[in-house]
């Protein structure tokens, strides 16, 4: 008898299958320009860190899932299954990096320090059944966005390092994959093992792989099992924003993670003034004191970085700064790479300057070289950048595609 077969025989007899209700009305607009899977060999596993609503217009408006499954348990179809879905963004696993390209995500409405409904557990096995029975994915290789996403060198981790996100860290818990039918998962990082990544976040690691990660989450189960939470995190409200405090001998990353200048993140000074991520740019004189307020639906912040008056771009940068993937964009639009850089030249880069970490640069674009010919499968990521002759460096989302002009140069993910 197959694993399949004997999987689906014990799911009966328990009582345990629900049919799976699948609804179209946040299908993405973006599904016909998205590029076909050459293959399917993960599927990621999400919590939206958001309400379902916010959530599910978001994942449909960027075409950032194939699936989303709402607290009664329905699920919503948001990119075809076949085509490329930006779920994972920086992303690595056994050295392959942008597991978008080669990857399912589905995203289930709730929090990475929360439980799930029973609904969404029993509808989240129902629908991680029929996906493994299509593209043949093992039990070990459904994963929770965690233990894929990495963050690239910044100003506190000189290193690529894994913990850039603990959105779904649960899903790795030996209690959790049993209810969802998994049998199988990865004992350790084999990237962090090869030393492509460091440890970035230690408690996410102990969660990802320790034995008894179970009495490290910091919820109990809709079962009546009880759980004792050993971990930091700070509480969480039961609606709206999620709000934290800056503490001693912490940093804007320790709370926000990659959302810390994200626009959707405010920071609310000791002394009652505000700003939104994406307007600070002194990290360093971030007090203790200061109140974070997390937007929903997973917000994410910019990957470029910009260099602070008085900043050496090491700080920035930290080991990458000399790195052919990495590119500065001067204040008056010129581009220089890293590995081009000496450093006489590192230190004389002006303030204001845009850095890129973990790129290449396509271009440039010509009459008869469109940017979905550049990068095909990444022209119009979220993390896709333009810059275009005489203007400041510009997201994907920001470009009317129809006119982009001719010699312009585009960065995507390398």
């Amino acid at each position: 008898m197959t694993r399949w077969a004997l999987a689906l025989l014990t799911v009966l007899a328990c009582g345990l299958c629900h049919a799976l209700t699948y609804s179209n009305a946040y299908a993405s607009p973006r599904n016909r320009e998205r590029a076909v899977r050459a293959a399917t060999r993960y599927i990621i596993l999400h919590t939206t860190e958001g309400e379902a609503k916010p959530s599910l217009r978001k994942l449909s408006k960027n075409g950032e899932a194939h699936y989303c499954i709402d607290r009664d348990g329905k699920v919503y179809r948001i990119v075809d299954r076949s085509r490329v879905a930006y779920h994972c963004g920086v992303s690595m696993w056994m050295g392959r990096r942008n597991l978008d390209e080669i990857s399912l995500g589905i995203e289930v409405v709730g929090y990475h320090d929360r439980a799930l409904t029973m609904a969404q557990y029993n509808a989240l096995r129902d629908l991680i059944l029929a996906l493994q029975k299509i593209y043949g994915v093992s039990d070990a290789n459904v994963m929770p966005h965690a233990q894929v996403a990495y963050g690239t060198p910044n100003r506190w981790h000189p290193r690529s390092h894994r913990g850039r996100k603990r959105c779904g860290m649960g899903y790795a818990v030996p209690a959790i994959r049993s209810m969802l039918g998994l049998t199988e998962r990865w004992l350790s990082d084999p990237d962090v093992k090869a030393r492509r990544l460091v440890v970035g976040d230690v408690y996410l690691s102990q969660v990802l792989y320790a034995k008894n990660a179970l009495s490290l989450l910091p919820y109990k189960l809709p079962s009546s099992r009880k759980t004792t939470a050993k971990t930091a995190t700070p509480p969480t409200p039961k609606n709206g924003p999620r709000t934290y405090v800056i503490q001693k001998g912490q940093t804007a990353w320790d709370v926000a993670r990659d959302a810390y200048n994200a626009p959707t993140t405010r920071y609310v000074f000791p002394d009652g003034k505000v700003a939104t991520g994406d307007k600070i740019t002194n990290w360093e004189a971030l007090g203790v004191g200061t109140r974070v307020v997390l937007g929903d639906a997973d917000a994410s912040g910019s990957p470029v970085q910009t260099l602070a008056k008085g900043m050496h771009p090491r700080r920035v940068a930290g080991e990458a700064v000399f790195a052919a993937d990495t590119w500065y964009i001067r204040p008056t639009g010129g581009r220089v790479q890293g590995s081009k850089l000496t450093e006489k030249t590192l230190a004389a880069m002006p303030p204001g300057t845009k850095i890129l970490v973990g790129y290449a640069m396509g271009g440039p674009v010509t009459s008869r070289r469109l940017p979905s010919q550049i990068c095909p499968t990444q022209w119009d990521a979220p993390d896709t950048f333009y810059l275009m002759p005489g203007q400041p460096l510009r997201a994907s989302g920001d470009v009317d595609m129809r006119r982009v002009p001719a010699g312009t140069y585009v960065f995507y993910r390398n």
